[in-house]
């Protein structure tokens, strides 16, 4: 059985299955139509397995975002592959991309890496940080109403207390979620309105909290004092807090994102990746690049517009979307 026949199956096992690889296959149309198309085009092309096929697979694969240190790794494992299989026919690399694929995005972790890190019987405390206009407060609302579905309670603060309107949003996403929001005025300090937050999910005996935080890039050592201050505040008064710093990446930005990945993970410590707008972008691939590249993993992605678009992530279900078209011309 082929690693295409695996991944068939494991989404037609059950139900539940069978809605996340179709919300993945939806989602994911537009990654999909440049990359699957371009790896039929070039499987089509090509009879055998050689030199220039590889050397255009490696297009193909930069084109998508894939990351060109994750392109060179993921090339010299194909060639490994298709030299110990004794590979001559173009069609079955298909089978060896998706499983190689699917090999790179763990590495040696397990698929516990995609699992948020929530704490039994004591609160949990969720920083989500990302520079503004990616969709950060909104990937927050949805978070919130996702984590209130699985019976957490829950507790937002409105820690961006610069931008004009944040603190507002924020409010409107938790009347949607039907979660408490803890806020100051405009202006005032982001670790005070933290600390405020935390005082207030404790006395409330809340199971999560999840703080939002500012996003300026115009001076980025500010940001980055800012977000290492609200760290300290958190990790003060919860020892081993925050148990999450979700860094949210608007996926339409390919390789902007990664760059923005690198910055923010030098000052917070970035334990996971929220990449928003997966569905309006070509350039899925970024998904490996970060984490092939700065070793975070991706803990949900951003598959539409409604408040249940936001989906936990799953590497299986990622590379089945990217051939979903191939998959089912097979059947």
């Amino acid at each position: 059985m082929g690693f295409m026949d695996k991944l068939k199956n494991r989404f037609k096992q059950n139900e539940e299955n069978e809605e996340v690889s179709e919300k993945y296959k939806e989602g994911m149309k537009k990654t999909r139509s440049s990359f699957s198309g371009k790896i039929n085009d070039l499987i089509a092309r090509y009879r055998k397995v050689d030199e220039d096929f590889f050397e255009e697979l490696e297009e193909v694969l930069i084109t998508a975002d894939v990351g060109v240190m994750t392109v060179m790794d993921l090339i010299d494992e194909l060639k490994m592959e298709v030299k110990r299989q004794n590979i001559k026919d173009t069609q079955e690399v298909k089978e060896v991309i998706s499983e190689k694929l699917v090999e790179i995005y763990y590495g040696d972790d397990d698929e516990e890496i995609e699992q948020l890190n929530i704490q039994k019987d004591q609160l949990s405390v969720i920083l989500v940080v990302g520079v503004n206009g990616v969709g950060k407060t909104t990937s927050i609302g949805k978070l919130a109403h996702q984590l209130k579905q699985d019976g957490k309670d829950v507790v937002l603060a409105a820690g961006d207390t610069f931008r004009a309107g944040a603190i507002e949003q924020l409010e409107v996403w938790g009347e949607r979620a039907g979660v408490d929001v803890i806020k100051q005025g405009a202006g005032s300090d982001p670790a005070a309105v933290i600390f405020d937050g935390i005082k207030a999910a404790k006395s409330r005996k809340a199971d999560v909290l999840i703080c939002d935080t500012a996003g300026r890039l115009q001076n980025k050592v500010n940001l980055m004092n800012e977000l290492a201050k609200v760290k300290r505040v958190i990790e003060r008064e919860i020892p081993g807090a925050p148990h999450e710093v979700l860094l949210v990446l608007d996926a339409t930005t390919g390789q902007n994102a990664l760059n923005q990945a690198k910055t923010f993970s030098d000052a917070t410590n970035v334990t996971g990746i929220v990449l928003t707008k997966l569905d309006g972008s070509a350039k899925g691939g970024i998904v490996l690049a970060i984490r092939n590249e700065l070793n975070i993993p991706v803990k949900y992605a951003g598959l539409g517009e409604k408040i249940t678009d936001l989906q936990r992530f799953d590497a299986h279900a990622f590379v089945y979307g990217l051939f979903a078209d191939i998959l089912e011309e097979e059947e």
